[in-house]
């Protein structure tokens, strides 16, 4: 089957999938290979490739609309009570980043002790 691009009312789209060619511009841009790209989504690494073939013919239209999803997201206003949620998760993912992060260094100050005197 050759990978295409199709438009069914939510912008352009690997066939098959709900993967949007702005989601591959996520990681496009970021310098991922194709490959990689296809890996993270689980698809074929042709139907990533095609995607990526259509941001370039498409360039600047595909932009627009990509910054205008990313303006959309950064003026979102959530609920009270999400924003609560959100905050709580926060706090707790930077909690334990920060036990995560003392752990390796704890490891690595350790890491040449290998028991003798």
């Amino acid at each position: 089957m050759t990978a295409r691009i199709i438009d069914r009312g939510r912008g352009p789209e690997i066939e098959g999938t709900r993967i949007t060619v702005y989601d591959v511009v996520d990681y496009w841009k970021k310098g991922w290979q194709h490959d990689q790209i296809a890996g993270l989504f689980r698809l074929p690494p042709d139907d990533v490739q095609e995607a990526i073939r259509y941001i370039e013919q498409h360039h600047d239209e595909v932009m627009a609309e990509y910054q205008k999803i990313l303006d959309r997201h950064r003026n979102y206003e959530y609920p009270a009570d999400v924003k609560e949620r959100l905050r709580r998760n926060r706090e707790k993912f930077q909690a334990r980043l920060a036990e995560l992060q003392a752990t390796k260094t704890t490891e690595a100050q350790h890491a040449g002790d290998h028991g003798g005197s």
